[in-house]
């Protein structure tokens, strides 16, 4: 009898995974399904981007294997990218890696620098993948938790007073998912001391810093961040381009070394013209980035017409591409009036426990969702809290 891996039992299948299928069969047995869980843009990349990508897949030389550590230009352009809008330095030889999507950098980076038995800070609530990678490079998930009233941002002199002396790498995730929290300079300072008095690797992982927040922020513009931190980013959601599969990672030259040893391993390349595409977009105007943030302005306010109707309390200061909010106390957890909703108004809403205990009270709703389908659910949802 063939057995899977040991490491099969310890990790589950992504919850979205699992409820895509069971809105997909919904949908087959005849009920219309709104998904509001997923934050999946579903606005299209700039013109441009796509005149470039056509143009280059048109080209003869563009379709073989590329280089581990991507094509000069797109280097450069996220170089130039951080420069602008981040103020910060990064080689575009040695600091910057470019990745397909920044979720394989979680893998990567785990797989570089994380030995079985090693501790890893994981944010509660946070990311799930965070604590599914740990789990599958053998490394003990040590949780840490994050609450509304210390604006979702860890208590690092409660941690201090543990014994860190197992912990190798901390995950943290600003602007923060779910919680849409934001991270200041000065916290960045303190996170950065903290890694550095620990020896503890920081990973910062920061693709929603371009949605709904007019300040984008770097950990590694902090001073003396690159000797201890790595920042993930990404275009999937900055750009409107989650299927093209562009990420990078950036940090020290050392750092980048190891992360490529594991990646050259596991890929040959990203396809030239995705990665041509992508130089073109890190080179767009501010201009295009507030158009696209006008159209999630307009969707956030139904979107807490919504949280309204179902008798939530948020807090207002929220970036990236969804809001999230306590449930009233009628409610035993998350769990029970999302199902609620989907089972009833045949509206999927994202259920906070699925981000860790710490999100047992709150719910999600993206804002990838046009004005007409998010219009459909409010009155839905009325109608059930009506009846």
């Amino acid at each position: 009898m063939i057995t899977p891996a040991q490491r099969i039992s310890q990790v589950k299948e992504y919850y979205f995974s699992l409820k895509l299928k069971e809105i997909a069969e919904m949908q087959a047995n005849g009920k219309p399904v709104i998904n509001l869980g997923i934050g999946n843009p579903d606005q299209p990349p700039a013109p441009e981007v796509l005149k470039t990508l056509n143009d280059a897949a048109a080209r003869p030389d563009t379709h073989g294997y590329q280089g581990y550590i991507g094509i000069p230009e797109l280097r450069k352009s996220f170089s130039n990218w951080y420069k602008r809008f981040y103020k910060v330095s990064l080689d575009p030889e040695k600091e910057i890696l470019p990745l397909m999507g920044s979720k394989e950098g979680i893998m990567h980076i785990s797989m570089a620098f994380l030995n079985p038995g090693d501790e890893v800070l994981v944010p509660n609530p946070g990311y799930p993948t965070y604590s599914a990678v740990t789990e599958i490079v053998g490394a003990e998930k040590r949780s840490y938790d994050l609450i509304e009233e210390k604006n979702w941002q860890p208590d690092l002199e409660a941690l201090e007073k543990e014994d860190l002396s197992n912990v190798k790498l901390m995950w943290v995730n600003y602007p923060n998912m779910p919680t849409g929290a934001k991270a200041s300079r000065s916290f960045f300072e303190k996170l950065i001391a903290f890694g550095k008095r620990n020896d503890i690797l920081i990973c910062n992982d920061n693709p929603y810093s371009f949605i709904l927040n007019a300040e984008p922020q770097s950990i590694l513009s902090v001073p003396g961040a690159k000797d201890v931190a790595i920042e993930l980013n990404s275009l999937s959601k900055s750009h409107n381009m989650a299927g093209w599969r562009v990420g990078m990672a950036a940090s020290n030259a050392e750092f980048i070394k190891y992360v490529l040893r594991i990646k050259s391993n596991m890929d040959s390349g990203m396809f030239r013209p995705v990665q041509e595409a992508a130089a073109k977009a890190l080179s767009l105007e501010k201009e295009w980035y507030e158009e696209v943030n006008n159209v999630y302005r307009s969707r956030k306010k139904l979107v807490l017409e919504i949280m309204k109707a179902l008798q939530c309390s948020w807090n207002e200061d929220q970036a990236g591409m969804f809001i999230w909010a306590k449930i009233p106390d009628e409610y035993s957890s998350a769990k029970e009036l999302s199902d609620k909703i989907l089972y009833e108004a045949n509206v999927f809403i994202t259920p906070g426990f699925i981000f860790g205990s710490r999100g047992e009270r709150y719910i999600r709703i993206s804002l990838c969702t046009p004005e007409e389908k998010l219009k459909e659910s409010l009155n839905r949802i009325k109608n059930i809290i009506t009846n």
